[in-house]
């Protein structure tokens, strides 16, 4: 074989082949297989259930939070409800609630047994701000509610997924588009679980309808245009593909095939993207 520096051009191996012997091969390959990073990197879905499906669904606002009336919100608690339930998730739905009311559910829910579930959800259709979430009185910082389900704080659940869907305003700018030319681990013995330790903020995953500082659209009829993505992706290829490749394709028709279309020109022709946020530390599949 000719020596790489009498070659110009083509593609190397960074061994010779013919200097491997066969025992050195074999013995290359076990250490492969040893490695951690080729393990398998998939989230044990193998429990007696799925897990639980949060949805709160708020349309109706106290008159003094200024909040409008969220029209076409059910469609999309209807929507994610049928999605969900086709994992074989437990849907508990809440409506028109209160700050307190939500914090003292998703309490509830953190104190319950979670050892035989193989992941939580919840789902936020509500008004929003910048790091904010509204109940129908007034509203909170997001991080008050997803907090609860920290590895400190819902041990049940550490080393599982908890995903979060939020479906609401991050702020009051409008995205006006821009043309372009085209368009856990499995199983731990007893001597390595009493060394191992996990981030408490590790195994969430935040899709947010919108970026930062953005508006979130609505349809008043079909529903938001981020819930209406996600459930058309999630029924269409939710038992095919892994969740970050889910989510992209949610981004993609967000992006592509929506417009603000108003009888308002202030609020007319104006796009939206959604916002992935993961700590996830394995590949996610709903099968």
């Amino acid at each position: 074989m000719a020596d790489e520096g009498t070659m110009s051009g083509g593609d190397y191996v960074d061994a010779k082949p013919s200097t491997i012997k066969e025992g050195s091969r074999k013995r290359f390959a076990d250490e492969v297989d040893a490695d951690p990073e080729v393990l398998d990197m998939k989230y044990n879905m193998n429990f007696q259930h799925v897990g639980t499906c949060i949805i709160f669904n708020n349309k109706n606002f106290h008159e003094r939070t200024g909040m409008s009336k969220r029209n076409g919100t059910d469609q999309d608690a209807g929507n994610l409800k049928k999605t969900f339930q086709s994992f074989g998730f437990q849907i508990k739905m809440y409506t028109d609630q209160t700050c307190d009311e939500m914090l003292e559910t998703l309490n509830s829910v953190a104190k319950n047994d979670h050892s035989q579930v193989a992941a939580f959800i919840c789902i936020f259709l509500s008004h929003g701000d910048e790091g904010l979430l509204y109940g129908i009185d007034g509203c909170l910082e997001i991080k008050e509610f997803t907090s609860i389900f920290r590895g400190d704080r819902c041990r049940s659940l550490v080393g599982k997924p908890k995903l979060f869907f939020i479906q609401a305003c991050r702020g009051n700018e409008f995205d006006m588009g821009v043309e372009a030319d085209a368009v856990e681990t499995d199983s731990i013995d007893e001597m390595s679980a009493s060394l191992q330790k996990i981030p408490v903020e590790a195994d969430f995953l935040y899709a947010y309808s919108t970026a930062p500082g953005y508006y979130s659209w609505r349809n008043t009829s079909n529903g938001s245009w981020f819930i209406q993505s996600l459930c058309h992706v999630l029924n269409k290829y939710g038992k095919k593909l892994e969740l970050m490749q889910l989510l992209t394709r949610v981004n993609h028709k967000v992006a592509l095939e929506f417009e603000s279309n108003t009888n308002a020109e202030l609020f007319r022709a104006k796009k939206q993207i959604p916002c992935i946020i993961s700590m996830l530390t394995k590949e996610f599949y709903f099968t």
